[in-house]
């Protein structure tokens, strides 16, 4: 058993290791998963900024060659007039230029240079360019025909293919007319010939430049740069604070040849994903040990724009995620870890100890599971059930920790008194719940025993001295007996012991004994038995409609005539047969179905009397004028003021009658809706003159016990004579009830009683009169 045990643990052991693993496998896929999304979407986040940019400074590059374009048609137009510039159309042309250049802030001037033999013999140039006096224009003859760059200029122009206006730009240099460093912009003049007349030229400042790209911004360390076509960077770098940083950064991505990128023997660029028809292209540089992620692609004008993040700034956002992941897979693999050694902890200790099933927490006994387990065994045995008188009251005064310890106390006193008695090594000592204990002995040599022993376990828990907080607590203990054999070889099979001793103690109580043996010729199972049979009867006859009012008439002694019925509740069984109240109604209250019951006769009752003028009159106890959701009900089905006159409730006197609070609201209203009250079976019992000061009642139903002896009873006479007296004194009608005889009719029409009931006026029946 221990080898079989170990390898189950074994097992379980190998299962949760398999478990945790793949737990902690799919997370950190899970994790992955998660990581790689949010860096494409980082990815693509920067993609979208990059084009952005790159977008508008294409868009400037054009605007920029739109207006050199604007230059070299004002040049063409007064070429192809075929006429030399005269005063007047140099002064045309000058304010032409002026006006074009005036709108570009950002270039330093434009130029129209003609070509020599174009409009004169020698070159010409007309300038206009910005200074701090405002926009100065100027013409003037210039050797500039012979410069290298005008001549690598047109030829780089003539070079250019395609339909459309050629524009070059040029590599940034320093133009010492200004002092600064420049990019300039040129298209070719044609005349009307189309032949090379010279050039346009609009000067772009670099600072105006660095301006643009400086722009750009996804990460506080993100900068931009401009190559031009020799490789000269111009980026926002040059207004960083840390200038030995930026030379650095700058130096680096000048070797980097951007310019050649895809030329043979360059290093390939990485592609950016997701973006394969992009020009945009992704390299990794590491300037000072710091690790830059570079994006870069040609301009429309042959210009490399460029920019460059960080990758801690890149991976920042990745951080939280991936923390909150971890946190994620370490809480969830802790959980897997702690309930899986909850979960091995559990099945070690049923392994261990299968009958810790069997066993009480709270005093270490046997418990009720152990008992029936034992039971089954079908032995002769002796049950003794032993009950806490008043445990109730001790945890409701002393509180439910007073109550463990009282249990504790008795469990220990009773397994002391069992080890010190000849049968105690036999006996077998269980906690059921609560307060109830039970002793398994086995069966006596003679019956006699069984007294012997009650009252040596009785005589036990009364001179237990239990304390709770320095007060004593004295105890008693009400047991029940039931054995397999009793006096005249009855027999009770062992799975009945309990119930049958559970009976014993119960009727026990009833009786007010210190403990009762179970004895079947005394007929409480069968009473038991009987009770559950009716239960089910009442439940099925409410079901199936078959629990009905029947009617009993009322005489008014005073017109001799029925001018009223009293609703008087029967059971129909299964034949469709009265069966009387006695039998089911003490059963509906044990079982709570006696509010259902009286629901169903008020609905019925007042259905059956809503039409017509007849009066009458239901009964009702004082259990349900104190259930407040009942009372409501009833009153909120007489909103119909003509039918609540004709309405009389009889309130059956008993102990609950005297919490005259309650009672006295429901009457105050039910006498607002317009209905009647009566006391019945008034004189007898629970009666009390002060009932009719306090109640506010309209009639008096005296009990039969005193008007079935009218005739042969003077002391019944007398009795009678004075509450019709007293009734009549209060302003209260009078009602005779069980008036059986024509005798008896003569006598309560001699007292003056007002109405009569009973027998000789009329049994009870399914339809009034």
């Amino acid at each position: 058993m221990r080898g079989r045990k170990s390898s189950i643990m074994l097992v379980l052991l190998l299962l949760v290791a398999l478990f945790i693993a793949g737990m902690w496998l799919i997370s950190g896929l899970n994790l992955n998963f998660a990581q790689q999304a949010m860096s494409e979407q980082r990815q693509r986040q920067i993609a979208d900024t990059f084009h952005a940019n790159l977008a508008r400074i294409n868009a400037h590059h054009f605007m920029m060659e739109r207006n050199t374009a604007a230059l070299a048609r004002t040049g063409e137009f007064l070429l192809r007039q075929h006429r030399q510039l005269s005063p007047t159309g140099l002064a045309e042309l000058e304010n032409n230029i002026a006006a074009i250049v005036r709108d570009l802030p950002d270039v330093h001037g434009g130029s129209i240079l003609f070509h020599p033999g174009s409009y004169r013999p020698t070159p010409f140039a007309i300038v206009a360019h910005h200074e701090q006096a405002g926009l100065q224009v100027s013409s003037q003859s210039s050797d500039f025909a012979n410069q290298p760059w005008y001549r690598s200029t047109s030829e780089a122009l003539r070079r250019q293919p395609g339909p459309g206006r050629p524009f070059h730009w040029s590599a940034a240099y320093y133009k010492p007319q200004i002092e600064e460093v420049v990019i300039s912009i040129s298209t070719p003049l044609r005349d009307a010939r189309n032949r090379h007349a010279g050039l346009a030229v609009i000067d772009w400042r670099a600072d105006e430049i660095i301006r643009l790209v400086s722009g750009v911004r996804v990460t506080p360390g993100t900068f931009a740069f401009l190559l031009d076509r020799e490789n000269r960077n111009l980026s926002s770098l040059a207004e960083a604070n840390d200038e030995d940083r930026a030379q650095r950064l700058m130096e680096r991505i000048i070797g980097l040849q951007l310019q050649r990128s895809g030329e043979p023997g360059m290093p390939p660029p990485e592609l950016l994903q997701h973006y394969p028809a992009s020009p945009m292209q992704n390299r990794r540089i590491l300037v000072d040990d710091a690790e830059y992620a570079l994006f870069h692609a040609p301009t429309d004008a042959g210009l490399v724009f460029g920019i460059g993040i960080p990758q801690a700034e890149i991976d920042a956002v990745l951080a939280p995620m991936r923390a909150s992941n971890m946190r994620i897979v370490l809480g969830a693999v802790g959980i897997m870890l702690l309930l899986s050694g909850l979960f091995l902890y559990l099945v070690a200790n049923i392994l261990r100890q299968l009958n810790s099933l069997y066993t009480d927490a709270m005093t270490g006994l046997p418990n009720r599971e152990k008992l029936l387990l034992d039971l089954r065994r079908d032995r002769p045995a002796t049950l003794i059930l032993l009950n806490i008188d008043a445990f109730r009251e001790i945890n409701d005064f002393y509180g439910s920790a007073c109550g463990d310890h009282v249990i504790r106390e008795v469990a220990a006193a009773l397994s002391a008194h069992l080890a010190r008695s000849a049968q105690g090594e036999r006996a077998t000592l269980y906690h059921m719940h609560a307060d109830e204990m039970a002793v398994l002995l086995p069966l006596p040599a003679h019956p006699n025993q069984f007294t012997q022993w009650l009252e040596s376990l009785h005589g036990c828990i009364g001179s237990l001295a239990v304390e709770w907080q320095d007060q004593p607590i004295p105890l008693q203990a009400t047991l029940g007996l039931a054995a397999t054999r009793q006096h005249g070889n009855a027999r009770l099979s062992s799975d009945q012991l309990v119930a049958s001793a559970n009976i014993a103690v119960k009727t026990a109580r009833l009786q007010k004994l210190n403990y009762l043996i179970h004895d079947p010729s005394h007929g409480l199972r069968k009473t038991y038995e009987q009770n559950l049979i009716w239960a089910n009867r009442l439940r099925q006859a409410l079901d199936e409609e078959r629990i009905v009012p029947w009617f009993q008439p009322i005489l008014n002694l005073r017109t001799g005539q029925v001018e009223k019925h009293e609703c008087l509740v029967r059971m129909l069984d299964e034949e469709g047969e009265p069966v009387s109240p006695a039998t089911f109604l003490p059963v509906a209250r044990k079982i709570r179905l006696y509010r259902m019951i009286t629901r169903s006769m008020v609905d019925q009752c007042l259905a059956r009397f809503a039409e017509g003028r007849q009066q009458f009159s239901l009964n009702l106890s004082c259990d349900d004028l104190l259930d407040e959701e009942l009372s409501d009900y009833i009153l909120s089905r007489l909103r119909n003021r003509q039918l609540a006159e004709r309405v009389t409730f009889e309130i059956l006197e008993s102990e609950g009658i005297e919490n005259y609070r309650q009672v006295r609201a429901f009457i105050d209203r039910a006498k607002a809706l317009g209905c009647r009250i009566a006391i019945d079976d008034f004189g007898t019992g629970y009666s009390n003159f002060e009932h009719l000061m306090r109640l506010d009642v309209d009639l008096i139903k005296i009990d039969g016990s005193l008007i079935k002896r009218l005739d042969r009873d003077p002391t019944a006479r007398v009795l009678t004579e004075g509450i019709v007296r007293f009734a009549g004194e209060l302003g209260l009608q009078t009602v005779a009830e069980f008036v059986h005889s024509e005798a008896i009719l003569r006598q309560v029409q001699a007292l003056e009683i007002d109405f009569a009931q009973g027998a000789y006026i009329g049994m009870p029946r399914p339809q009034p009169i």
